[in-house]
Protein backbone atom coordinates (compact mmCIF):
# COMPACT_ATOMS: atom_id res chain seq x y z
CA UNK A 1 0.00 0.00 0.00
CA UNK A 2 1.42 3.35 -1.06
CA UNK A 3 1.43 5.63 2.54
CA UNK A 4 1.34 9.50 2.21
CA UNK A 5 3.24 10.60 6.21
CA UNK A 6 3.37 13.75 7.51
CA UNK A 7 4.64 15.89 10.51
CA UNK A 8 5.36 18.89 12.41
CA UNK A 9 8.42 19.07 14.69
CA UNK A 10 6.47 17.39 17.34
CA UNK A 11 5.66 14.39 15.50
CA UNK A 12 9.12 14.19 13.52
CA UNK A 13 10.55 11.31 15.79
CA UNK A 14 7.44 8.66 15.75
CA UNK A 15 7.05 9.78 12.00
CA UNK A 16 10.49 8.33 11.41
CA UNK A 17 9.81 4.97 13.58
CA UNK A 18 6.42 4.97 11.69
CA UNK A 19 8.08 4.87 8.34
CA UNK A 20 10.76 2.37 9.24
CA UNK A 21 7.47 0.29 10.46
CA UNK A 22 5.56 0.77 7.79
CA UNK A 23 8.55 -0.13 5.01
CA UNK A 24 9.82 -3.08 7.04
CA UNK A 25 5.87 -4.11 6.12
CA UNK A 26 6.14 -3.94 2.68
CA UNK A 27 4.35 -0.57 2.19
CA UNK A 28 5.63 2.17 -0.25
CA UNK A 29 5.98 5.47 2.00
CA UNK A 30 5.57 9.28 0.60
CA UNK A 31 7.08 11.71 3.06
CA UNK A 32 6.03 15.06 2.71
CA UNK A 33 8.20 16.51 5.98
CA UNK A 34 9.44 17.66 7.86
CA UNK A 35 12.58 16.38 8.09
CA UNK A 36 13.56 17.85 11.30
CA UNK A 37 12.79 18.29 14.99
CA UNK A 38 13.13 22.61 13.70
CA UNK A 39 10.38 23.99 14.35
CA UNK A 40 7.31 24.48 11.69
CA UNK A 41 3.70 24.94 10.57
CA UNK A 42 1.76 21.61 10.43
CA UNK A 43 -0.32 23.21 8.07
CA UNK A 44 2.73 23.14 5.12
CA UNK A 45 2.97 19.25 5.38
CA UNK A 46 -0.43 18.14 6.07
CA UNK A 47 -2.33 19.60 3.08
CA UNK A 48 0.19 18.19 0.58
CA UNK A 49 0.12 15.14 2.12
CA UNK A 50 -4.13 14.93 2.79
CA UNK A 51 -3.93 16.05 -1.24
CA UNK A 52 -2.00 12.96 -2.44
CA UNK A 53 -4.88 10.70 -0.27
CA UNK A 54 -8.15 12.82 -1.68
CA UNK A 55 -6.42 12.48 -5.25
CA UNK A 56 -5.51 9.03 -4.75
CA UNK A 57 -1.95 9.29 -5.23
CA UNK A 58 -1.67 7.51 -1.84
CA UNK A 59 -4.21 4.97 -0.44
CA UNK A 60 -4.10 5.89 2.76
CA UNK A 61 -1.86 8.47 5.14
CA UNK A 62 -0.38 9.27 8.78
CA UNK A 63 -0.22 12.63 10.13
CA UNK A 64 1.56 13.21 13.44
CA UNK A 65 2.00 16.60 15.40
CA UNK A 66 1.90 16.93 19.58
CA UNK A 67 -1.20 16.44 20.21
CA UNK A 68 -2.62 15.26 16.65
CA UNK A 69 -5.27 17.46 16.77
CA UNK A 70 -4.21 20.41 14.10
CA UNK A 71 -3.31 17.92 11.53
CA UNK A 72 -6.50 15.99 11.71
CA UNK A 73 -8.12 19.18 11.06
CA UNK A 74 -5.82 20.31 8.71
CA UNK A 75 -6.48 16.76 6.51
CA UNK A 76 -10.31 17.12 7.37
CA UNK A 77 -10.31 20.19 4.98
CA UNK A 78 -10.01 18.07 1.83
CA UNK A 79 -13.03 16.51 0.16
CA UNK A 80 -12.55 12.53 0.30
CA UNK A 81 -10.25 12.51 3.24
CA UNK A 82 -11.35 11.45 6.10
CA UNK A 83 -8.73 11.50 8.94
CA UNK A 84 -9.39 10.02 12.17
CA UNK A 85 -8.12 11.38 15.64
CA UNK A 86 -6.18 8.00 16.62
CA UNK A 87 -5.57 7.89 20.85
CA UNK A 88 -6.09 3.95 21.32
CA UNK A 89 -6.17 0.67 19.05
CA UNK A 90 -10.01 1.07 19.63
CA UNK A 91 -9.99 4.86 18.63
CA UNK A 92 -8.40 3.56 15.06
CA UNK A 93 -10.27 0.27 14.75
CA UNK A 94 -13.36 1.96 14.89
CA UNK A 95 -12.03 4.94 12.42
CA UNK A 96 -11.88 2.38 10.01
CA UNK A 97 -14.56 0.06 10.72
CA UNK A 98 -17.28 2.57 10.66
CA UNK A 99 -15.71 5.65 9.27
CA UNK A 100 -14.13 4.23 6.25
CA UNK A 101 -10.56 6.80 7.72
CA UNK A 102 -8.15 6.82 4.72
CA UNK A 103 -6.15 9.07 7.03
CA UNK A 104 -4.77 8.91 10.92
CA UNK A 105 -3.34 11.83 13.36
CA UNK A 106 -1.11 10.27 15.86
CA UNK A 107 0.06 13.04 18.78
CA UNK A 108 3.65 12.14 20.08
CA UNK A 109 3.21 13.73 22.99
CA UNK A 110 -0.33 11.52 23.87
CA UNK A 111 0.60 8.53 23.45
CA UNK A 112 3.84 6.28 23.55
CA UNK A 113 5.90 4.98 20.77
CA UNK A 114 4.84 1.36 20.82
CA UNK A 115 0.91 2.12 21.19
CA UNK A 116 1.42 4.61 17.99
CA UNK A 117 2.93 1.31 15.96
CA UNK A 118 -0.22 -0.78 17.26
CA UNK A 119 -2.65 1.73 16.13
CA UNK A 120 -1.23 2.33 13.12
CA UNK A 121 -1.58 -2.05 12.30
CA UNK A 122 -5.44 -1.69 13.69
CA UNK A 123 -5.68 0.70 11.63
CA UNK A 124 -3.77 -0.68 8.53
CA UNK A 125 -5.71 -4.18 8.95
CA UNK A 126 -8.89 -3.14 9.70
CA UNK A 127 -11.90 -3.40 6.98
CA UNK A 128 -14.59 -1.20 6.51
CA UNK A 129 -18.01 -2.50 7.78
CA UNK A 130 -20.16 -0.86 4.64
CA UNK A 131 -23.73 -1.19 5.69
CA UNK A 132 -25.18 1.66 7.29
CA UNK A 133 -22.30 3.66 7.23
CA UNK A 134 -22.07 3.87 3.81
CA UNK A 135 -24.56 6.75 3.55
CA UNK A 136 -22.90 8.58 6.61
CA UNK A 137 -19.69 8.30 4.44
CA UNK A 138 -21.30 9.57 1.34
CA UNK A 139 -22.46 12.56 3.64
CA UNK A 140 -19.44 13.67 4.52
CA UNK A 141 -17.60 12.96 1.46
CA UNK A 142 -20.24 15.04 -0.49
CA UNK A 143 -20.64 17.58 2.29
CA UNK A 144 -23.28 18.92 4.77
CA UNK A 145 -27.08 19.20 3.57
CA UNK A 146 -29.76 20.76 4.84
CA UNK A 147 -30.92 18.92 8.35
CA UNK A 148 -34.29 16.97 9.00
CA UNK A 149 -36.71 19.41 10.28
CA UNK A 150 -36.48 20.38 14.07
CA UNK A 151 -33.11 18.61 13.71
CA UNK A 152 -31.84 22.30 14.76
CA UNK A 153 -32.11 25.29 17.19
CA UNK A 154 -34.90 23.69 19.12
CA UNK A 155 -34.69 24.92 22.75
CA UNK A 156 -33.96 22.54 25.18
CA UNK A 157 -37.51 23.43 26.98
CA UNK A 158 -39.52 22.71 24.27
CA UNK A 159 -38.19 19.15 23.40
CA UNK A 160 -39.58 18.17 27.19
CA UNK A 161 -36.03 17.29 28.85
CA UNK A 162 -35.34 20.01 30.89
Amino acid sequence: MRIALASDHAGYSYKRLIAAHLAASGHEVVHFGTFSTEPVDYPDFVHPAAAAVARSDCERGVVLGGSGNGEAMAANRHRGVRCALCWSEEAARLGRLHNDANMISLGERMISADLALRIVDVWLTTPFEGGRHVRRIRALDEGWAEPPSGALGVPVDEQGLS
